[in-house]
Order: structure tokens, then sequence, then C-alpha cells
């Protein structure tokens, strides 16, 4: 283990009142800082939000540590949190211990004879049972609901500090959703990145959603596009939920305009050396083309 890795284990033994064998970082998925713990007879998952962050959004660790033992309280498919502290206790850093799933990614799951379509499937069910939670229930009760057009502002910051060559039409397609908004439903719990990516399977059951750091109170159909978004056409997820077509494109459009403002946000990082993560590299045609879908959705 590294040094800092060394400093993690002694500092969250003292924490959980147990000895911890060892502690190494995941390595699939790009959230970072979340390490394998391992523990006397079993797993855990660690998190911990970037060094000298500022404990909000996508770092502040204690919230995502409510919403899981919340859901995982109420049987939902949520690995159940064994340890938390919000005070700066695991290398000068807030932390969430939880259990460790066993399950299988998604790649694992077809290989093993699930296809996408039942993959989907249990992906919408599952859905269906976070979206059921009361908003008080679902350990953000009293944060307000995420208007659409907070929703939409919310990626254009990301958006206009993504490379410029990349995301020419963005700003049309930010008109259009501003111009053409849906009829807005009541609030549910939205996990915010709910992809195949951030859940396990087991038989073509969904039996973990993980990486709850985007998410709040907002829109159903926010979560039910993100699904479309690999492995399974969007027209397919739609019939499985049940949606009008017209407030289904236009989420669609919305997801298209996010996950580009994503990548290239995180792109531009990676190219100013402030995350280095070279698969972004990878992802230049992806950026254009959501955006173009998005713009093709609603032009």
């Amino acid at each position: 283990m590294t040094e800092a890795e060394e400093r993690i284990c002694h500092d969250l033994a003292a924490q959980i009142k147990e000895p911890v064998r060892e502690v190494r970082p995941i390595p699939e998925g790009h959230s970072g800082f979340s390490y394998w713990v391992e523990l006397e007879g079993r797993r855990g998952v660690l998190r911990l939000p970037p060094p000298g962050a500022r404990i909000a959004g996508p770092a502040d660790i204690p919230r995502q540590a409510r919403i899981m033992a919340a859901l995982s309280g109420q049987g939902l498919p949520v690995p159940a949190v064994t340890a938390t502290s919000q005070d700066p206790v695991v290398d000068g850093r807030p932390f969430v211990l939880m259990e460790a799933i066993d399950g299988d990614r998604v790649e694992q799951a077809i290989e093993a004879g699930s296809t996408p379509v039942q993959l989907a499937s249990a992906a919408v069910d599952v859905l269906r049972r976070f979206q059921a939670v009361p908003c008080e229930n679902s350990g953000i009760g009293p944060e307000d609901p995420m208007p659409l057009e907070g929703e939409i502002s919310r990626w254009t910051w990301l958006m206009e500090r993504a490379p410029s060559e990349l995301t020419a039409r963005a700003p049309r397609l930010a008109g259009l959703l501003v111009e053409r908004q849906p009829r807005p439903r009541p609030a549910v719990l939205v996990h915010g990145d709910y992809h195949f990516g951030n859940m396990l399977f087991e038989r073509g059951r969904v039996v973990a959603v993980v990486d709850w750091e985007i998410a709040q109170l907002g829109q159903p159909l926010l979560d039910l596009c993100c699904i479309s978004l690999s492995h399974i056409s969007a027209d397919a997820v739609g019939e499985m939920y049940g949606v009008d077509p017209n407030d289904y494109r236009w989420y669609r459009a919305l997801t298209y305009y996010k996950y580009a403002a994503i990548f290239g946000y995180n792109l531009m990082l990676h190219r100013r050396g402030k995350r280095p993560d070279p698969s972004y590299e990878q992802r230049t045609d992806t950026i254009v083309g959501l955006i173009d879908q998005g713009v093709g959705l609603l032009g």
C-alpha cells in the first residue's frame, strides 16, 4: 500500500474499532476516491471526498451516506452503510464505509446470459421502487426539488467549461430545452446517473445501485432516460415504463445535453491536469454526437 493508503487504513481502523487489513483503490469507474477495504472475514467499500474539496455537491459524502442508509433500511437494492462520519477523521476527510455487494457488472451479466432487455426491465422495476419512496423518507427530504430550469442551468455551467471546439451547437440545444419544457410532475427521488454502469446484477436482477453522488429530488423521467444510453434502444425503455412520447423526447434531449456536458467538463479537467483520465480523450466524438442527437430530437 502507498503511504496515503496506510494512513487511511490507520484512521479507518480507529473509527470502526476493528483491524483494517488492506485498503486499495477500486479500478472500475471514474468516480475516484473509492476503495476496497479488507476487514476481518469480510470486505467493504470506502468512499472519501477529494483531498481539500469543499464538502458540497458530489463531494458531500455524508449526504450520500444519508441517502444510502435511508434506502437500504427500506429494503431497496442499495449498499448498507456500516460506518460514516461528517467530521474529517479519515485522512483529514469525512467518510462512508458500506457493505460490498456480491454482483456482476453489466458486461459480466451479459456474458453470463442475461440480455440487455432483461437488465433494462429489471432496472425499470427498481426505478419504480425508488420513485415510490416518499420524499421525506429519501434521506434528503428537507431539500427543495430541482426545477427543470435549474436542471438545464446545472449542465450549462459544465458545458461552458468544456473544450469549445466540441460544443459549438450546445447553445442551440440549451435554447430548445428552455423553450420546450414539459409540464412538471410531482417530484421523486432521482439518482441522477441511473445507467447500467452504476448497477450490479445477479441472474438478471439488480442487486445494487451505487454512486449516489448527484442524487436529488426531481422529475421521474430523468433517471429513465439514463437507462437508454447504452445496450438498449430508447424506444424499448420508454415502452417498459410507459411514457408520453413528447415528454420523453424532451427528457432524452436533456439527457444527451447532460452527458455531453459531463464528458466535456471531465475532458477539460484531464487536459488541465486537475483530474487525469485519458479515457475522456476517446469521447470527443461522443460529446459532439450527443449534442447533435439532442438538437435532432427537438429541432
